[in-house]
């Protein structure tokens, strides 16, 4: 049929409903409804607090910037290549942080999967098939990491198949490794049980000729330790998009060489038939990333850590003012290094636990999440509350302190 006799049979249709009504409602497909005013937590009865704690996955993490939100929502209403924007962003990435090469992962989880399936399989299909099937395959094996770098999180080199070796020493690592040996993995800016730093981890490494691997997931701030592990030679580096950066929650970054990104690339979403297909990122999501990335590294980090001990002076101030009550302020050296406040009390005076105060913020209005507990003592992270929030969280601890005393 003819194109001016389809238009032809078309004139004849009524312009309510049927073909021609359906044709001339088509953009109307793609309107956006009026946004609903609606408390979903509120009308699911889901409790929401004040972050006293820091940026706790089973938390929620952090929250996302206004500039990142406006990037997933714009980024939502076209469609795009998801390879193309992988390599894209991923090149944008790697010019920030100085590696090699990038790739927006589902996490700091999913880097270290996706970046041991990398080395494992590099850029063979046939392998990236097989995973996590090692046996056979004439992959290697082994990872080795020291016992002080025991976590939950090394987990995800067990998915891709691989067996753990622990080990303690220089020594240990050379009697340790062998032909099925494929990595060598260490915990982010050191565990304080591990006997080996980073330049002697990556000596013995490049002695044995094996690429080596870094989780820092919770290693910034300081800012540096985007590009610092890169710099230093570790062949990939696992990030979360959260915490700090403050990007989507369910968003990291795998970086480093280039054929380990390609690799790892391979082996993950969109491609089937992979070890990584279940750890898709959506287009917004690595926008978002992009974003929160790019804006992290060029903002004024010196404000930002002035802010946060203002923040921790005021709610220690407040603490204080009860008898009995002092208060300690620190940065833990491992993760999350952050102006910390511990704060504990004479239990002559103040006649509760640490446990009871954490129980009494988060059964308070508004509730409160903060950690430690015990005896006589609770710690407050409050880097991730809103501005707002320290003034509340500061005159509900001193409240409660206040109603405890004798």
């Amino acid at each position: 049929m003819k194109r001016r006799d389809i238009i032809k049979g078309l004139s004849l249709l009524p312009l309510s409903g049927g073909v021609m009504g359906g044709i001339l409602a088509s953009e109307s497909v793609f309107a956006e409804p009026p946004a609903p005013n609606r408390d979903l937590f509120k009308e699911l009865g889901v409790r929401t607090f004040i972050n006293a704690r820091g940026t706790i996955t089973a938390m929620s993490g952090s929250l996302m910037h206004d500039y990142v939100l406006d990037a997933i929502n714009d980024s939502s209403k076209d469609f795009c290549m998801m390879e193309e924007l992988q390599d894209k962003v991923g090149e944008k990435i790697a010019a920030m942080v100085h590696s090699e090469a990038a790739l927006v992962s589902a996490g700091a989880f999913s880097a270290l999967m996706l970046g041991m399936a990398g080395i494992l399989t590099g850029s063979d299909l046939k392998k990236v098939a097989q995973l996590p099937q090692l046996e056979g395959t004439g992959m290697k094996s082994e990872v080795i990491i020291q016992r002080g770098h025991q976590i939950d999180y090394n987990h995800a080199f067990l998915n891709c198949g691989a067996k753990l070796v622990y080990v303690e020493t220089p020594e240990d690592v050379d009697k340790a490794v062998n032909e099925k040996t494929a990595s060598m993995h260490f915990l982010g800016s050191g565990a304080p049980n591990g006997k080996i730093m980073h330049e002697e981890w990556i000596a013995l490494a490049n002695k044995h000729n094996l690429p080596t691997s870094i989780d820092i997931a919770a290693n910034i701030p300081p800012v540096s330790n985007l590009w610092k592990f890169n710099e230093m030679g570790f062949s990939f580096v696992a990030l979360s998009g959260g915490k700090a950066i403050r990007g989507p929650q369910s968003a990291g970054v795998l970086m480093g060489k280039k054929d380990i990104i390609a690799a790892a690339c391979l082996n993950s979403s969109p491609h089937s038939g992979t070890i990584g297909r279940g750890m898709k990122v959506n287009k917004e999501e690595i926008l978002g990333m992009y974003v929160a990335l790019e804006r992290y590294i060029s903002q004024d980090h010196d404000k930002e850590w002035k802010d946060w001990e203002d923040r921790v002076a005021r709610i220690a101030k407040a603490a204080e003012s009860v008898s009995g009550v002092k208060t300690e302020t620190y940065v833990p050296p491992i993760a999350d290094h952050t102006p910390t406040l511990n704060i504990s009390w004479d239990t002559g005076k103040v006649k509760f636990s640490g446990d009871d105060l954490l129980m009494k913020l988060r059964k308070g209005n508004p509730s409160i999440e903060a950690y430690g507990g015990g005896k006589n003592s609770i710690t407050v992270s409050p880097w991730m509350m809103r501005p707002e929030q320290v003034k509340i969280v500061a005159a509900r601890i001193k409240e409660e302190l206040l109603k405890a005393s004798a």
